[in-house]
């Protein structure tokens, strides 16, 4: 019988996943698989790391789970051995079809649903009991805010997240990664952090270490009866400086106009008259000054653009009004833009709330979930809404 022949050394490989290398190239071969950095296609290859999702998930016979960004399947398989179904939601087809073709011909090809597209861009996730997902950092936080806005949230939500993300989901009030994210998920839900992960673990290899967080949404009676988008937009607000006083976050001119705007929308929908005449700029100045509002900066406010996070969704339209000391001295110039009464009404307002509720100089990183509750409900009794 003859010997069989030997494959010689850096000669191509024979299997379904390879192809032979181009001329010119310095390796034998090449995996068809060119991952897309758009898409943010770094496949965990550590199974003991895909184990400890899972699990950590603690998935019942009878849960549906819905995994985004599948990949090659590595996590898909061990969920689909624990769970009755699994929605894989992939942006990238060829991600797409190699995760169907992992389970193709076995029992667990049944309970795998693939779904094509992006998981920001949809009405709604699909119902689930369960999320767990090695995430493309570059839609963690629309992930996470798109979950706990479901009516219905997962009871249980196991992702990876890049390090300084995964810190901020855990943060409290005076860290400093302290954050308008630290405060909706901990209000919405109980976190966990629950590993880290070493870059080495994926493949290709990210440029940051990541680690695993454990999200629990709340359900039910537990889950706090305020609207998502008030309790967000109030946030919007004071953490786009969160080293500043809300006084100083709330006294600025493109926040009084938004809440301006949303205040005469409430008056419409309660049949409450508004008084929208325009009243002469001396008095509008002398009303302000009566009124004792503080346009200037924070003394620190140089420390405060220097600390300030980078908020991944965060509008950028709010911008402080500044005065020097010398215009302070000499008298505040007359403004020339007209004024209405209801704008003063408005100004009025939101400093009251401001001094009711005791924290017009506290900082936005300070606060808990009361101080900013407190603050909302102080704000919808004036008719103040920010949704």
């Amino acid at each position: 019988m003859p010997k069989a022949q030997k494959q010689k050394r850096g000669a191509a490989a024979t299997g379904p996943y390879d192809r032979k290398a181009s001329k010119g190239s310095s390796s034998a071969n090449t995996n068809i698989f060119r991952f897309d950095k758009d898409y943010g296609q770094h496949i965990l290859k550590n199974p003991g790391i895909s184990d400890a999702i899972v699990d950590k998930a603690y998935l019942k016979p009878t849960d549906v789970v819905v995994e985004v960004g599948p990949g090659t399947g590595n996590i898909t398989v061990r969920a689909l051995e624990k769970a009755k179904k699994v929605i894989a939601i992939e942006l990238d087809p060829r991600m797409g079809a190699e995760v169907t073709k992992r389970v193709q011909g076995t029992p667990l090809a049944k309970k795998l649903e693939v779904i094509l597209g992006d998981v920001i861009k949809m009405p709604q996730m699909p119902p689930c009991d369960a999320l767990i997902s090695n995430t493309p950092y570059q839609i963690s936080s629309p992930l996470i805010f798109k979950m706990l806005a479901m009516p219905n949230p997962p009871r249980v939500a196991v992702l990876m997240f890049q390090r300084e993300f995964a810190k901020r989901l855990v943060a409290r009030p005076g860290d400093a990664l302290y954050s308008r994210l630290s405060v909706n998920v901990n209000f919405w839900a109980t976190c966990k952090h629950i590993m880290k992960v070493g870059k080495q673990n994926f493949k290709p290899p990210p440029k940051v270490e990541s680690d695993v967080v454990r999200i629990e949404p709340l359900i039910g009676s537990a889950r706090p009866n305020v609207a998502f988008e008030e309790f967000d937009g109030l946030l919007r607000i004071v953490f786009n400086r969160k080293n500043k006083t809300l006084r100083s976050a709330f006294c600025v001119k493109e926040v009084l106009s938004m809440c301006e705007r949303n205040y005469k929308v409430y008056c419409t929908l309660n049949n409450i008259p508004v008084d929208e005449s325009i009243i002469d700029n001396a008095s509008a100045d002398a009303a302000m000054d009566g009124m004792d509002v503080d346009m200037d900066v924070d003394d620190d406010a140089d420390e405060d653009m220097a600390a300030d996070e980078d908020e991944e969704d965060m509008p950028t339209f709010f911008q402080d009004l500044k005065d020097t000391e010398s215009s302070k001295e000499a008298g505040k110039t007359p403004s020339r833009n007209p004024k209405s009464k209801v704008a003063l009404i408005v100004r009025a307002k939101v400093l009251k709330v401001l001094s009711s509720t005791g924290l017009s100089e506290t900082r936005a990183r300070q606060c808990d979930q009361n101080d900013f509750l407190k603050v909302l409900l102080a704000f919808h009794e004036e008719g103040i809404h920010f949704s």
